[in-house]
């Protein structure tokens, strides 16, 4: 449905018309990215959302992150960020000032700065960024180029957004909870950092984030023009994730997923209802997945934490295979 929706502004915007957008509509990323010069190219992106956690500063920062992640899996550096803010007039404005308080750190802690925002008055609260980052218009990580044979890493545990709605319904266990906020407060900045030092021995990055771990993972495998082989013991999980799902505690986004990206899987093992949803689960601020040589995989996880969760396979573009 999203390629109905863009299919007008990709008609109107052809590539060959902008040859210094290196990443736009006709090969959609985690990011746009505009070439300046020979050394420099812009990375720009958006993301925000309503309250995933009931803290206001907690919210912010996992907002922040969660923006911030995409222009990591492109490979830049974030320099500057715009607030994104809907507030509701009968919500106190102190609790507004705590997740700006809450972006504002994490951004600052990235590195970057907050150079402004906009604010409207909205029914639900929604938090986040427009990002500008800086990235060489050689080193750009996309999403497609993972090649048969590459070493699939994760590199956040899974599990944000059944974690997440057992916190709305009050039924997350406090040390759960805390595991969860704090992994989605992680920048994906050392994991970025550990896939540039590797050079072109990364092949493919994209980050795990509303469409769960299968829709990203088939983005990847679609634009790479391959299959990717996940293994499904080898997946990392949060804290309380599988008692949660076991208990079917899932966002409404994960049957969403489910529906629209299950086409696309190929179950080797047997899994009960429950975990298969699992691979569908939304997640906020997760991890990168990164398609990286397999001689190099190992050098990788010196650097950064992170899970061999796969491989990528020859095989029909965006199949996913679930052994």
């Amino acid at each position: 449905m999203l390629g109905q929706v863009l299919r007008p502004l990709g008609e109107l915007f052809q590539p060959k018309d902008y040859p210094a957008l290196l990443v736009g509509l006709g090969a959609p990323d985690d990011a746009a990215v505009y070439r300046l010069n020979d050394t420099q190219a812009i990375v720009s992106t958006v993301d925000f959302f309503p309250p995933v956690v009931d803290d206001g500063y907690e919210f912010g920062a996992i907002a922040a992150a969660n923006a911030l992640s995409d222009v990591y899996a492109m490979g830049g550096e974030p320099l500057f960020a715009i607030n994104l803010a809907a507030w509701p007039d009968d919500v106190d404005s102190a609790i507004l000032s705590e997740v700006l308080r809450g972006g504002a750190e994490m951004v600052k802690t990235a590195g970057a700065a907050i150079a402004g925002g906009h604010t409207i008055t909205d029914k639900e609260p929604k938090y986040g960024l427009a990002v500008t980052g800086l990235v060489h218009p050689d080193r750009i990580f996309t999403k497609g180029g993972a090649q048969p044979g590459d070493a699939l890493i994760l590199t956040k545990p899974l599990g944000t957004g059944t974690i997440t709605t057992a916190i709305k319904r009050g039924q997350a266990d406090e040390a759960d909870a805390r595991a969860c906020v704090a992994g989605m407060m992680r920048l994906n900045r050392d994991a970025s950092l550990a896939a540039r030092a590797l050079g072109s021995a990364v092949h493919a990055v994209t980050d795990i984030t509303g469409f769960g771990l299968a829709g990203h993972a088939h983005e990847m495998a679609h634009l790479s023009g391959c299959a990717l082989h996940l293994e499904y013991e080898a997946l990392p999980w949060l804290p309380g994730a599988l008692r949660y799902a076991e208990q079917w505690i899932f966002p409404g986004g994960s049957e969403r997923n489910e529906h629209y990206y299950s086409r696309w899987v190929q179950w080797q093992r047997p899994l009960v209802d429950w975990q298969r949803r699992l691979l569908f689960d939304p997640q906020t601020s997760g991890g990168l997945l990164v398609a990286v040589a397999p001689g190099e995989a190992a050098s990788l996880l010196q650097q950064a934490p992170g899970w061999i969760i796969g491989r990528a396979a020859v095989g029909e573009a965006g199949q996913l295979v679930v052994s």
